[in-house]
């Protein structure tokens, strides 16, 4: 599995509160920071790629809140005081593999308004399993063309999910010889393929990602007719259907 990447969008919030400065000169203010991914779109999204978000605050917090732990999106942490400071905050993805551990560094200060937002590039090192499938949920994760090292395999077997089964409207396609014809095409045009059912399938279309062999299957009479014009273009442009049972 190909690293994923995801941009974390950390947003703090501060404000002055009336109670008794502990440093003359310097206000009480309440603050909270909490963490997002951020899509290319510019939607903010729970961060349910990550299991634990650990805040490392300044020293001066004693030891009871210098290192607090939050387990649930958006891992908001809610403190107060007078000073500015810069802080570490680790980032635990989902499955527990303290050697994926990602670290941001942020400042909390009080001089850029009342609220504030940082970005930052994050990378899961090969994914797998739950972190995997959590990571879906904001976006690609490089095997939507269900491509291996050995050429990869969509499967086009009509009628194979768990849909109503229904005849192509289009008589000039030969369902049969497509779903043979599909696994024929090299890599690159297993990607056109997979991109294409992606950008033009409806509610009717199954699909499923074999994430564990690297398969990409689609039920090729749930798709829309359209659609199946097309793929029978590109398939017969690429393959010498003659070759095909």
């Amino acid at each position: 599995m190909p690293d994923v990447k995801r941009t974390v969008r950390v947003i703090t919030q501060q404000r002055t509160t009336d109670e008794t400065p502990e440093q003359e000169g310097f206000p009480m203010r309440a603050w909270n920071i909490s963490i997002h991914l951020l899509t290319p779109s510019g939607d903010l999204l729970p961060a349910t790629c990550y299991e634990k978000v650990v805040y490392l605050l300044h020293e001066t917090f004693g030891p009871k809140r210098m290192r607090q732990t939050f387990k649930e999106p958006p891992f908001t942490i809610h403190e107060k005081g007078w000073g500015e400071f810069d802080m570490s905050i680790l980032l635990q993805p989902v499955g527990g593999n303290r050697n994926a551990e990602q670290t941001l560094q942020h400042d909390v200060n009080f001089q850029s308004g009342p609220e504030y937002e940082s970005t930052h590039q994050v990378t899961f090192k090969n994914p797998k399993g739950a972190l995997l499938e959590a990571l879906r949920e904001s976006g690609t994760v490089g095997d939507e063309g269900a491509v291996n090292g050995k050429g990869g395999a969509v499967g086009g077997t009509p009628g194979a999910g768990p849909k109503k089964v229904r005849k192509a409207q289009s008589k000039s396609v030969d369902m049969e010889k497509l779903a043979e014809a599909l696994p024929m095409l090299g890599e690159e045009e297993l990607l056109q393929v997979v991109q294409m059912v992606h950008d033009n399938k409806t509610e009717e279309t199954y699909t499923k990602n074999d994430v564990e062999n690297g398969e990409f299957h689609v039920d090729l009479y749930t798709l829309p007719d359209p659609l199946i014009k097309q793929l029978w273009d590109f398939t017969t442009s690429k393959v010498d259907m003659s070759q095909v049972a």
